[in-house]
């Protein structure tokens, strides 16, 4: 049988090739950004509680309308900023099908689509896949920050989307009020549609307040936001997210949706419902995760790595300059080998493999992973 691969440059993930490097070698896994504790058991047995109570069968196409109406609350509290629960909000199966179903939505053959590297890997292969063309912003560490006359100066008449993130996987910074502000000027008049996947949004430190698309009026109107149940609440594997845009783009989102998954677990969504009703989890989250930031940085100070603390998300990048000239990915693979502790390197995600000797680490871990972590870091 021959057929033409829509994605012939796309092998295993680096996700996947370090994890099964760690399980192979019993190493201490802080690439995968998955937390090593446990959720809420309140929140669990909230689930556990709807199975009982027959919310197994397929959920509405949009989402559970209570959970969407929490959703809204959630904005209106956070950013004073209004979504329709019943025409505005979609609940997804995680952000990356919220993110994959919208290029689905919009991208055509040939339409360009400006992303910020270094990426989360999802982006390019959907923005291919539907035969559009990625249109990459590099951007420079160890600040990784926007040149918006750089931005400007790609724009072009095929480009139907611009895909940002903040806080940022991998590099761990985020977008500016002067960044979004930019960001509007520059896509105001226009039809590019804005794809802001804003999953770490709870996640940001050092008194700094997310700048989510929604507090921005026109970029708000052609903004899609997604966002991830499963970062807030510890249990990525759940795959819940849910994504927030205007009607008419919404509209147009559904109509992938509904074949792309048309409803996602419903249980869960019983469950996000009620524990949203009463919980101050998400706002509680930013100074939950800086206290491991913080622990994780003070006990390598004295390492031979370099690093600028994290602005936001659970991912901290270290310099390794100052220690070999090795390619990241063959010194995170030998770190992972040699030394027991499994990292992501940051070249797989910029743009034609730059190599900034970077590494990215997961601190979403319990105290005493991070302590064993950190005391392989200080030996090398």
């Amino acid at each position: 049988m021959q057929y033409q691969s829509k994605l012939p440059n796309v092998g295993t993930t680096i996700f996947t090739v370090m994890s099964a490097l760690a399980n192979k070698h019993d190493a201490i896994n802080l690439s995968q950004g998955f937390p090593n504790f446990k959720s809420d058991q309140k929140l669990i047995d909230l689930v556990s509680k709807a199975m009982n109570h027959g919310y197994n069968q397929y959920a509405p196409m949009p989402g559970n309308l209570t959970l969407r109406k929490a959703i809204a609350n959630k904005f209106n509290l956070l950013y004073n900023s209004t979504y329709h629960p019943e025409s505005e909000i979609t609940i997804t199966a995680g952000a990356t099908q919220a993110i994959y179903t919208a290029i689905a939505a919009f991208i055509k053959h040939d339409d360009e689509v400006i992303i910020f590297r270094p990426a989360y890997d999802c982006y390019e292969p959907s923005i291919e896949v539907h035969g559009g063309k990625t249109i990459s912003v590099q951007l420079e560490g160890p600040n990784y920050k926007v040149n918006w006359n750089d931005v400007k100066k790609r724009i072009s008449s095929k480009t139907k989307m611009m895909i940002i993130n903040t806080p940022q996987n991998p590099s761990g910074t985020i977008f500016s009020e002067a960044d979004m502000l930019q960001l509007q000027k520059l896509t105001e008049g226009t039809n590019i549609i804005v794809l802001s996947d804003e999953v770490y949004e709870h996640i940001i430190f050092d008194g700094e307040n997310h700048q989510s698309a929604c507090l921005f009026p026109d970029l708000k109107s052609r903004s899609i936001i997604t966002a991830s149940f499963g970062k807030t609440f510890h249990n990525t594997g759940w795959k819940m997210g849910y994504c927030c845009a205007p009607k008419e783009l919404m509209e147009e989102f559904r109509k992938v949706h509904q074949f792309n998954v048309f409803s996602v677990n419903h249980p869960t969504q019983i469950a996000l419902a009620e524990y949203l009703e009463n919980s101050s989890h998400y706002t509680e989250l930013a100074d939950f995760f800086q206290e491991k930031r913080d622990l994780f940085l003070h006990l390598i100070k004295n390492s031979r790595f370099n690093f600028k603390p994290s602005q936001g998300t659970y991912f901290q990048v270290l310099n390794y300059s100052g220690i070999t000239d090795e390619n990241d990915v063959e010194f995170a693979k030998r770190l992972t080998i040699e030394n027991g502790l499994a990292s992501i390197p940051l070249s797989v995600f910029n743009d034609n493999g730059l190599d900034n000797k970077m590494l990215r680490f997961c601190f979403a871990k319990t105290e005493d992973t991070l302590k064993q972590a950190a005391d392989i870091l200080n030996q090398i």
